[in-house]
């Protein structure tokens, strides 16, 4: 071959750079920073005390690492907010107005803001010398330039250089990065000086083919690694990892004239195919965060449709909270829309959720208003019924407080934590004058203290069912039961404890004949389950449906009222309710547990 052909063929294999799209180019950033955020998930502090440590321990170990330094703030903010929002909320549950709420300083954020302006500083003092390392290095590779160009100079002792230029070469390797736009034009020149150096290179042929030998090695191993990152599953590192490959075949010399072509067009096919990857693969995540914005925009048009005027039981309101919650964790599970919308529809998405609660917050603060002027009427009732708790005017004091009780069932609720308190009072001033009755009338002591013992003996045979047990448990309890409710009034001061007697003995049986129809029912269940579940499966999902059972009891529970005798056995009767249900959870975790043991 003549000497022009070869040093056209080899420039055009020296200056090869990698295959890349626009579209590669533009994505590229953004995809490493999901894998950098992806590491870094691994050590996300658990409170603002952490991120501070971890940004110390930067500091002190001078890692100005972008992508976890905006990590660690993204947290602290995140935990700070979280923290200003519970405060926000607190203090409107405590009668507040959330305008009027002002967060308390944090003791945290100062070191953190400072901390931050440290990292700053040491990342553009690195930034500075990282540049100035750069021009370093551009003058260096100059120099090798100027060198090369004494050795083209000097033709005659161009076989004596041959050593010195191998040297040169190794050093430009070894030299690091130099600034950017200096890039092309320095290579081309040190490639140009090459070239006129093995230009006019006489050498003996067992030399160059030497030479020809070792670079086709390098050459087919750098194909070889090429074609295997194509069956690589990660097609980010893949990429990258290809770059590499350039960059070493780049600075590897020629090869033999006949196998330059062939050995090209192999490591560029390896390389097509790669690029080909790495480009379907932002392609196909660009289509995915099309889809998720999407999904995100029907979220928001969905919270945004609720009719806020439609909504007015208590139950109701709860019902759609349960509704916002479960979008909320919908919008949680679907991943990232397009970058340059993702806060745009973020911020609507919550916008309209903010739009529900802060109706749901007036909503119930016309409730308090509401309970806060029953509160008003009922104490009123209780200074009426208070001054005639002391009359001897059985007859016609009788009729006003029955009255008076009666007025009192047509008022509404008051707020809970007063509830108890104001019902004590007024039952206490009816009950003052009813007693003092009761007192004055002889004639039914005989009788109530008959009834008492008729109780008494009830109560008795009750303990004896829970000590000694019965083939017709339920039956013999319901039985002694109608005895109890058809014995009349017992001595007033004697009532309440045996009262809780008698319902603490019955609770107790109940709770017995409670766990064994419970038993019953998950042998049952275990043997009528579904054909295609497995044991494992029918537990947990009765273990499922028990836990939705006991959360419907606890929040029904939040909307009782204990402001009549009746309210009360109903809250009592819930909460019994409550602590079987959490009884029978606790035997089917412990069956589901022994099935998945055995």
């Amino acid at each position: 071959m003549s000497e022009i052909e070869e040093t056209q063929l080899m420039a055009a294999e020296e200056n090869l750079q990698p295959v890349e799209t626009a579209a590669e180019a533009a994505t590229e950033t953004p995809v490493e920073e999901c894998v950098q955020a992806t590491e870094t998930a691994e050590t996300t502090p658990s409170t603002k005390e952490e991120v501070v440590a971890q940004l110390k321990a930067l500091v002190e170990s001078g890692n100005t690492d972008r992508n976890l330094c905006d990590h660690l703030r993204v947290s602290f903010y995140k935990m700070h907010n979280e923290e200003v929002a519970a405060a926000r909320q607190a203090f409107v549950e405590a009668g507040g107005n959330a305008e009027d709420f002002t967060p308390a300083e944090d003791p945290f954020e100062a070191e953190f803001k400072s901390l931050m302006a440290t990292i700053k500083e040491k990342r553009a003092e690195q930034a500075a010398e990282a540049e100035a390392e750069r021009k370093e290095n551009l003058q260096k590779k100059l120099d090798i330039i100027e060198k090369i160009k004494e050795m083209v100079a000097n033709p005659d002792s161009i076989d004596k250089n041959y050593e010195n230029f191998k040297t040169l070469e190794t050093e430009w390797r070894e030299i690091g990065p130099i600034p950017a736009e200096n890039t092309t034009e320095t290579w081309k020149n040190f490639q140009h000086q090459r070239e006129q150096f093995y230009d006019l290179l006489r050498i003996n042929h067992e030399m160059r083919a030497y030479d020809f030998k070792k670079n086709l090695e390098i050459k087919t191993r750098i194909c070889e690694a090429a074609e295997k990152l194509v069956e690589l599953e990660d097609v980010i590192s893949a990429f990258h990892q290809l770059q590499k490959l350039h960059q070493e075949f780049r600075e590897t010399g020629p090869v033999a004239k006949e196998l330059r072509e062939e050995v090209w067009t192999r490591f560029k096919s390896a390389s097509t195919l790669i690029n080909k990857r790495h480009q379907d693969h932002f392609l196909s995540i660009k289509a995915d965060e099309e889809d998720n914005l999407k999904q995100k925009q029907t979220l928001c048009e969905i919270v945004e449709n609720i009719d806020l005027d439609a909504i007015r039981k208590p139950a109701e309101w709860e019902e759609a909270t349960k509704n916002i919650i479960a979008l909320q964790a919908q919008w949680k599970s679907i991943g990232y829309a397009p970058r340059k919308v993702n806060q745009e529809i973020f911020e609507r998405f919550r916008t309209a959720c903010d739009r529900f609660f802060n109706a749901k917050t007036a909503h119930f603060r016309g409730i308090r208003e509401s309970q806060s002027e029953n509160l008003k009427l009922k104490t009123a009732l209780c200074e009426r019924a208070e001054k005639l708790q002391d009359s001897t005017d059985w007859a016609t004091t009788t009729n006003e407080l029955v009255a008076l009780q009666a007025e009192w069932k047509t008022i509404g609720p008051v707020p809970q934590k007063v509830s108890e308190s104001i019902w004590k009072r007024f039952n206490t001033a009816c009950n003052a004058f009813f007693n003092a009755k009761n007192a004055a009338n002889k004639e039914q002591r005989t009788e109530e203290e008959a009834n008492l013992q008729k109780k008494l003996d009830i109560v008795a045979r009750l303990e004896a069912l829970a000590n000694e047990g019965s083939d017709n448990l339920l039956q013999d309890v319901r039985a002694l039961q109608a005895e109890w409710n058809e014995t009349g009034h017992v001595p007033f001061r004697k009532k309440d404890k045996l009262n809780r007697r008698y319902r603490e003995i019955c609770d107790t049986l109940y709770d017995t004949i409670h766990r064994s129809a419970s038993r019953s029912r998950i042998d049952n269940a275990m043997r009528q389950g579904g054909k295609n579940m497995t044991p494992q499966q029918r537990l947990q999902k009765m273990i499922e449906e028990k836990r939705t059972e006991i959360k419907n009891y606890e929040t029904n529970l939040t909307f009782l009222s204990s402001k009549s005798k009746s309210g009360n056995s109903l809250v009592a009767d819930v909460e019994r309710r409550i602590e079987r249900l959490k009884q029978e959870l606790a035997e089917l975790e412990e069956k589901l547990a022994q099935t998945n043991a055995e």
